[in-house]
């Protein structure tokens, strides 16, 4: 399966707050072969997933989003857990 950039930014654009959770696709569902050559297992999660940037897990829709800061989700968490003191 070959996914176009134009296919990623529709994707990537989908609105978590008005999207139909029931036509997401549980990610509990996806199974990938490990033993398969990373840009197959790529290709095969993108085929079940639908949407890779948006899907559900334990009932909840779920969307990624990706910055450019360079910053970990770690570095984040951090500055957060700091907040709390």
């Amino acid at each position: 399966m070959s996914v176009t950039l134009a296919t990623l930014k529709q994707l990537q654009a989908v609105d978590i707050r008005t999207v139909d959770k029931d036509s997401l696709v549980d990610i509990e569902s996806v199974s990938i072969d490990m033993t398969k050559p990373p840009k197959e297992k790529v290709a095969e999660y993108i085929k079940q997933i639908k949407n890779p940037y948006c899907f559900k897990c334990k009932g909840y829709a779920v969307k990624l989003e990706f910055s450019d800061t360079g910053r970990t989700l770690v570095d984040c968490f951090n500055d957060y857990v700091e907040t709390l003191k």
